[in-house]
């Protein structure tokens, strides 16, 4: 991979990684169904006038949209209030990458190989000490209610992912904004019920310049942006080479969040994230020896 091609992809996971600090930011001005109602919608317009609506099912969109829009983002927005740290966040929400597996397997008959259960093990054993600090450390910047949250909304994630694999190969960044249509009205719906019409009004009426960056970020940096230099990356190089680069995101998160929040880096969350990263390289690997075979 060229250097330039290199230094894309690392833009793109330094993005992705940052980004939960970014949310934090956004959270701290916008209730969290009003923010990612705007992420979506931020997500969908201009984009859709300026992308050709991809030959796939209106029904795909339409799972795609409630799965990532209602499912994932709700959630995870939701849980990153007050009950997880962006850093954790980042790492637990990878999870969607054991769901999609399972899910693989049950769905379309996928075999998983020794490897992959071993890598599944370390990960459950990463979220297993994340639990246990949930609910004996009250310092621990997690509860239990943000774990089982962002792990649902890992769920989403991977459920959303089985209905990207099922309308093959097309412009991810114009299914994204298309499929985002889906999500704003069930997203508004919920704000109003959940967090209030007056809320949602005086949100909107004060937010800042930086808390509507956050919202804009939210569909120009990390969906149209990121998702387009990804695609262009994953055209142009073998998945093994490029996918790697993804097991960055968590890292970022992470030192992002402590950088910048100041959040706690004890040991204990370390090795979590330790045990989870080898989770998802040992993964990894054994989807690189499988294909070879």
């Amino acid at each position: 991979m060229p250097l330039s091609h290199l230094l894309l992809a690392l833009s793109v996971v330094f993005i992705w990684g940052t980004n939960f600090v970014v949310i934090k930011w956004g959270l701290a001005e916008f209730p969290a169904f009003l923010f990612a109602t705007l992420r979506f919608l931020l997500s969908a317009l201009p984009w859709v006038f300026l992308f050709r609506r991809p030959a796939v099912p209106w029904s795909a969109m339409a799972r795609a949209g409630l799965l990532l829009g209602v499912g994932q983002f709700g959630l995870l927005y939701w849980a990153m209030r007050q009950d997880i740290s962006p850093g954790l966040a980042s790492l637990v929400v990878q999870s969607q990458v054991f769901f999609t597996i399972v899910m693989s397997m049950i769905f379309t008959g996928e075999r998983a190989r020794p490897l992959q259960v071993a890598a599944l093990a370390l990960a459950i054993g990463g979220y297993a000490l994340v639990a246990w600090h949930s609910a004996t450390d009250p310092a621990a910047a997690v509860t239990l209610v943000g774990l089982g949250l962002v792990l649902a909304a890992g769920f989403c994630w991977g459920c959303t992912n089985m209905v990207m694999r099922s309308v093959g190969r097309v412009n991810m960044v114009a299914f994204t904004a298309w499929s985002s249509l889906f999500a704003i009205i069930p997203l508004m719906l919920i704000s109003l019920v959940v967090e209030g019409p007056a809320r949602m009004a005086h949100a909107l009426a004060h937010a800042s310049g930086w808390a509507w960056l956050a919202a804009f970020w939210q569909a120009a940096g990390n969906t149209v942006f990121a998702f387009g230099a990804w695609g262009w990356l994953l055209a142009r190089h073998p998945a093994v080479t490029v996918t790697p680069m993804a097991l960055l995101v968590p890292v970022f998160g992470i030192l992002a969040s402590v950088a910048l929040l100041g959040e706690p880096l004890p040991p204990w969350k370390i090795v979590a994230a330790c045990l989870v990263l080898a989770g998802l390289s040992l993964n990894m690997y054994a989807g690189r020896t499988g294909g070879r075979r």
